[in-house]
């Protein structure tokens, strides 16, 4: 314990005398909290629609009317050909063109139904989806209203009809905030930990004191527990701090208790300091650790399920993304800040990110060598 102290000073002083060091430690995660979950708005607003109408009857109008009524849809021109639509589409001046055939009221009334053109421009994959969801939802209700009106009193009464009704558990208000700051937390914390852990050890070898230190009697488990510590305890800092931006920027209170939110996190920060050290020994330069690095936090945010459900990922992804500890953090963090749960809940979770950290320093410590 005396050999481990002098280490654990001699890493705390190294990173507190670096002032580049300090800033993407505290400065950096704290902007980024701040400014991203600003930014990744899964909700698509002023959709771009173009509208050719050969009917003109009041149907139709009424249809218009509930699409631009929505505040989804910004009805950019009012089209008399789908020539003229499709060109706005080509100008990047139109996302969607709804056409409106002749005698669309005639024939909902008369024949009891009808039928609509949607045509979509797919470059923006995301916003095509949800922007021809939404359309089709509207469309849905306004065929809806109108058979509505033509139900027959009394032979039909209103009570006959099936209402549905529904309720958002968990977060009701389908506020995003309270959907990706949590995650958006898991990939700042991961970065502070992974990022400068694989930098660590690489600096010594590149400045030479790694040789200094090869030639003392500190064992090898001792040096990883010296170089995994001083981040170990900075990443739950960084935690710290975007738990307060959360709760004081976003008014974001975890409906669980912080104490399963800090155990998780004190051993999810074991695995990913584990890889980064890893990492570290295995590379000869910074650059070399650097972009492994990159690489690896591509991959874990891609397969996290922050931005997508991994559910909806091909069955290959979804067999890596058990491998993937940022995965079970995010995981542990939506279900702790919005659903309450507790260790009993998340003892899954716990036990493979325990595995993956066993793991992973353990292969630290056998690959690090004290001579070459």
């Amino acid at each position: 314990m005396r050999t481990l102290k002098f280490l654990l000073q001699k890493e705390f002083r190294q990173i507190f005398r670096n002032p580049a060091i300090l800033r993407i430690i505290f400065v950096m995660p704290m902007i980024q909290l701040l400014i991203l979950p600003l930014a990744a708005d899964y909700e698509v607003k002023n959709i771009k629609l173009a509208v050719v109408d050969h009917d003109h009857s009041s149907y139709s109008r009424q249809l218009i009317s509930k699409i631009t009524a929505s505040g989804y849809f910004k009805l950019d021109n009012y089209n008399g050909s789908y020539k003229e639509a499709l060109q706005e589409v080509e100008k990047d001046h139109a996302d969607l063109v709804l056409e409106i055939p002749d005698h669309f009221e005639k024939n909902l009334v008369k024949e009891d139904a009808s039928t609509l053109f949607i045509a979509i421009n797919a470059i923006n994959g995301v916003k095509a989806g949800l922007g021809s969801a939404y359309l089709q939802s509207i469309i849905r209700d306004f065929n809806g209203q109108v058979r509505e009106e033509w139900v027959q009193f009394p032979r039909f009464s209103p009570e006959t009809q099936v209402m549905v009704t529904s309720s958002n558990w968990f977060n009701p208000m389908m506020n995003y905030r309270y959907f990706m700051v949590p995650g958006i937390l898991v990939i700042l914390v991961t970065l502070v930990g992974s990022f400068l852990a694989s930098l660590n050890i690489v600096k010594e070898k590149e400045v030479g004191t790694i040789e200094q230190i090869n030639v003392t009697p500190v064992r090898k488990y001792q040096f990883i527990l010296g170089k995994l510590i001083p981040f170990w305890l900075l990443g739950l800092f960084v935690l710290t701090l975007g738990l307060g931006v959360a709760r004081f920027a976003y008014g974001i209170i975890p409906a669980g208790s912080l104490f399963t939110i800090y155990v998780f996190a004190a051993v999810f920060l074991l695995a990913v300091l584990g890889l980064g050290l890893l990492v570290s020994t295995f590379c000869s330069t910074q650059q070399q650790a650097i972009l492994i690095s990159f690489f690896m936090m591509m991959v874990f945010i891609l397969l996290g399920g922050l931005y997508t459900s991994i559910e909806s990922m091909p069955e290959w992804a979804q067999w890596l993304t058990k491998i993937n500890p940022v995965s079970y953090f995010i995981d542990v963090m939506r279900m702790v800040v919005l659903k309450g749960s507790g260790l009993a809940d998340i003892k899954t979770h716990l036990l493979t990110v325990f595995g993956i950290a066993v793991l992973l320093n353990g292969w630290a410590v056998v690959s690090y060598r004290k001579r070459s």
